[in-house]
């Protein structure tokens, strides 16, 4: 009887063994899942926590100017018969430029003769360079702010240039110099020069004078009036070339809102 009770309590025993591993492996399956799961949401919250891309640039400011008026016709022809009477061509001479939409330059030159009173000879440049907006050098504005500033240094630094007197040229674009000077090539020269910046454009006019045979000495205070007039001129000519080309806005009319159609009731079922 005391036999049979030892083998019955190591059955027992045996039988339960299985039990305790079984729920020992489902405790373990069950601690990986919850690992797992555990790495999801840490996976989760980990991405989640991650700050947010950061936003794309502010996109280029586009240049304001995309076109430049004929070179030629910058000035009124009026304007040229008064700054440069005489002019060997009154329409001027067009400089060859593979984008005239971007560099185009023009000259006239005339000598008035006045028989015993001498001549006046005359001589008017006009140049125009525009700057688009590009991501890898800046604004159209903020490059043609460096043409302006180096084309003003040029006109100081002209090769045998006496006299040389800069000042602020007001009223004339965004921004604008006179250059005056004096030079002896060929006669006495008085020349001026009138750097000017509107927007994404830059001007430089040169205009210059001299007498010949006894003629008095051109007026260097009246070619600075000149030039500058001539100046804000072809500013004006640079803002109206562009207004022409803008597309006009077609007037599109307004379209009647379509009336809202009733919800269809639905049908009434069969009882």
């Amino acid at each position: 009887m005391h036999r049979s009770a030892s083998r019955l309590t190591r059955v027992l025993a045996c039988a339960a063994v299985p039990v305790i591993l079984t729920v020992a492996g489902c405790s373990s399956d069950s601690g990986k899942e919850s690992g797992t799961d555990s790495g999801k949401k840490s996976g989760a919250s980990s991405s989640a926590a991650q700050p947010s891309a950061k936003p794309s640039k502010e996109a280029l400011e586009k240049a304001v100017y995309s076109t430049l008026p004929e070179p030629c016709k910058a000035v009124a022809a009026k304007t040229v018969e008064t700054i440069v009477p005489k002019a060997k061509d009154p329409n001027g001479t067009a400089a060859k430029s593979n984008d005239l939409a971007s560099r185009a330059t023009c000259t006239w030159n005339g000598l008035d003769e006045a028989g015993l009173k001498g001549s006046q000879y005359r001589w008017l440049s006009i140049s125009l360079v525009r700057y688009d907006s590009l991501a890898s050098v800046g604004t159209g504005s903020k490059r043609a702010e460096g043409e302006y500033a180096k084309q003003v240094e040029k006109a100081k630094a002209v090769e045998g240039a006496e006299n040389v007197k800069p000042e602020e040229a007001g009223g004339i674009g965004d921004q604008a110099t006179s250059v005056t000077f004096t030079t002896k090539k060929d006669g006495d020269f008085f020349n001026t020069s009138i750097i000017a910046r509107t927007h994404n454009v830059v001007v430089t006019l040169d205009y210059n004078g001299t007498a010949y045979e006894g003629a008095a000495a051109p007026d260097q205070a009246k070619l600075l009036q000149d030039a500058i007039a001539a100046t804000k001129e072809t500013v004006a000519s640079i803002a109206a070339a562009n207004e022409a080309k803008a597309p006009e806005q077609s007037a599109q009319p307004e379209q009647p809102a379509q009336p809202e159609q009733p919800a269809q009731q639905p049908s009434p079922s069969n009882s």
